[in-house]
This record gives structure tokens, sequence and C-alpha cells, in this order.
């Protein structure tokens, strides 16, 4: 096993664009992400097929298609899903301008009679002032009630989506997710209207790059990947969710609301439980509840659940359960994975280690751990950048390779 340390003068938060500007659609893709997964990517012969088991915001998917790569990509939350299927399409220009004719005259026209229901957000009104709820109402109305080509509807859902966070109070840059102070009325004729406007013309400049193979697109749990639907591999790159109890589900809620996705609160902590490292709303009491069923074990691993569930915080023994599990959750996708893989076939895992309580969980070296003692071999740690301000916080590539039983 070779552990490679982070270069002191490496920059790997410049600006990146890998010839695509959809990777920030919805929510920015870190410029380093892209060029991590791009530079992966490109050493790859054109006839490899390259797999993201934990599609996310669609990286992985998105650099192979504009490489002209066979990819394919699979996640457990069916809005990044359909997100990432929006986003790795190809449009053509008839689209394009029918996309923005649409949204210029919803845009300019009078609230109708007939709209949809706001979604069963809590406490709604510290998300949107109540002028921005009507108008976000009105705007999903005219997208749904309408006869459009499937692409074009999509393509409108992505602008409003985007157009969703531009008017909300909340901030997103914390996973303790805060809200700002309430925001003036705006007028719904035209301050929201050319919002609305430029989310769609952001969106449309990010059709003309051509996506020279679409990547196939699956709702699978990455614990269970399906040989038969999937294939076989030769390249997996990906980012699975790190041990720092963020979840994604309660991140990517606005849009599930609001797109139909979920209905009421328990849908959410529903989803978050099924997804590997979610322990939000329900999710946190079924975790007090849950016990171990894995034969995997790891020596740091263990010492660093113990001292974390004796640590003087009323939280911590339920989250030395959430460590424990997800690492049982990857120890299960990992087993999972070997099954899609061709011989030789090489893996890269973009993870972080974490901290709780002042116990640092080298997650990076778990993960080889795992790795080893499923039969993978040149097992790597790269450091590739500092997460923040934290000296110890550090993202790591793990990568190994296949060589078969």
């Amino acid at each position: 096993m070779t552990t490679i340390p982070l270069k002191q003068n490496a920059d790997y938060t410049h600006k990146y664009n890998a010839n695509i500007g959809r990777h920030g659609w919805i929510r920015l893709t870190p410029a380093y992400s892209v060029k991590i997964v791009d530079e992966l990517i490109n050493k790859q012969s054109k006839h490899s097929r390259v797999l993201d088991p934990f599609c996310g915001s669609g990286t992985t998917a998105l650099c192979s298609g504009v490489l002209g790569l066979n990819s394919v990509t699979t996640d457990i939350n069916p809005f990044l899903v359909w997100l990432t299927k929006t986003k790795s399409a190809n449009y053509s220009n008839k689209i394009a301008n029918n996309v923005y004719e649409f949204a210029s005259e919803v845009a300019s026209s009078k609230s109708s009679i007939d709209t949809v229901t706001p979604p069963k957000i809590h406490n709604i009104e510290r998300w949107w002032t109540e002028n921005a709820v009507k108008f976000c109402c009105d705007i999903l109305c005219s997208i749904e009630s309408n006869s459009l080509n499937k692409k074009i509807k999509d393509l409108l859902k992505v602008a409003f989506c985007r157009t969703l966070i531009k008017l909300s109070n909340a901030s997103f840059n914390h996973q303790s997710m805060s809200f700002k102070s309430k925001q003036a009325e705006l007028s719904i004729d035209s301050d929201y209207s050319s919002i609305f406007l430029d989310e769609v013309k952001h969106v449309l400049e990010g059709c003309s790059t051509e996506i020279k193979n679409v990547p196939d697109v699956q709702l699978m749990d990455a614990r269970r990947l399906c040989p038969k639907k999937l294939g076989t591999f030769d390249l997996v790159v990906t980012s699975p969710p790190y041990a720092n109890r963020m979840s994604y589900v309660r991140e990517l809620r606005p849009y599930m609301y609001w797109l139909g996705y979920f209905s009421e609160a328990t849908d959410a902590g529903e989803l978050d439980w099924q997804a590997i490292g979610g322990t939000w709303g329900i999710a946190t009491s079924r975790l007090s509840k849950w016990t171990s069923n894995s034969c995997f074990e790891n020596k740091h691993l263990s010492e660093c659940i113990d001292k974390i569930s004796l640590a003087t915080n009323k939280n911590a023994k339920i989250l030395s359960r959430y460590v424990k599990k997800y690492h049982e959750d990857i120890h299960d996708h990992l087993r999972s994975l070997i099954s899609v893989l061709n011989c030789g076939a090489r893996v890269h895992y973009i993870v972080g280690n974490s901290s709780f309580y002042g116990t640092l969980v080298k997650v990076e070296e778990v993960y080889a751990d795992m790795l080893e003692s499923l039969g993978f071999s040149e097992i790597e740690i790269k450091a590739v950048r500092k997460r923040n301000s934290n000296k110890a916080l550090i993202e790591y590539d793990v990568s190994a390779t296949w060589k078969g039983r």
C-alpha cells in the first residue's frame, strides 16, 4: 500500500473548465472536482467503460460523456438521477429556442387563476416570501400544465430550481443550514420574472456543448449493483458521501418538494435512511435502534468508535453508531462492486477523513483496508487537497486494482 502526501505548493482549487457549462446547473460543482475526474478519465482508452456508483451531481458522467467514453452512473436519489439525465442529454438549437420563447412568454404574462399548491415544507415562510411562493407556484404550473416536449420541460425545471434558491432566504454554505433575515417583497411582474429569465439563459448556455457519448443513468442502491443491468467496467471514479453526517437529502429537499419527489416530511427521512451516510429526520431515531451485522473489522475504526461513544456529548453514542454504520454500508457497496468489474479494472474513491469530538477518523485508511481485505491490489492513497481551514481534514484519492479472485 502506497501513501502519497499532499503537495504543499499544489493548487487544486483554481478555476477549471472541462469544456462544459452544465456542472453548475443546480449547485456549483467545485472546479477541483471536475479537474480531478477529468484527469483520471482522460488516461483511459476510448473503449473503456466507466462507472460512478454515487452519481451525485453527475460529474463523472458528464466528463465521460464529453470525452466520448461509455459510462454508467447510479444513485439511490431519484432527483439526482433526473438531474444527471437532464444535464447529460444533447439539445438541438430548436429545443433551446423553444425553451427561451416559452420562458419569455410565461415571465411576461400575468398570474393565472389556476396554479399549483405550495409544497408542505415546514415553515415555508422562512424559505421564501409570500410573493416568491406565489411566483414559483405560477411558473411551475405553467411548465406542468403545457404539453411541452420532455426536454423542454426538463430544462425549464432546472431553471426553476435555480430560481428557487436565488429567491430563497436559506444559506447553503454550511451543513448546519441557516436563514437570512427576511427579504423585502419584490414585484412579481418584473423582478422575479427577470430572475427566472436570467436562470433560463444560464441553463441554455450550457446546452451548446455536445455530449459525444450520452451516459446511462440508473436508479439503484450502490450496495446492490446489478451486473445484468449495468454490465462490467474498466474504471470506477466516484466520490461517495463522506462520513461527516452531511445529509444530501436535507440539502436537496427544496427542489425535491417543489418537483413532487416528496409530499410529506417522512418521505425525506425515509430516503435519507436508505442512503449511505444519511441521518436526518426519522433516520436519526432508526439509527439509535440499529445493530451491526457486518463481519468487517478494522482496529483503527474500532478504536475511533469507542472514543467517540465516550465523548462528553449527548449525541456521542448515536454518532459512534453513525460512523460504524457508514463504514459497514461502504463495505457492502465494495463487495457488490466486485460483481461489475472487469479483471484489471482500476477504482478511484475520492473521500475525506472526518473528526468527531476531537477524534480523527482516518477514513482513507479504512477504505484502503476494506479494498485489501476484498482482494484488491496496487492500493494507493493520494492526498488531493485540504478540505477547509482545519489542517487535519483532507480529501484523498484511494485507488486500487481488481485482478479477480
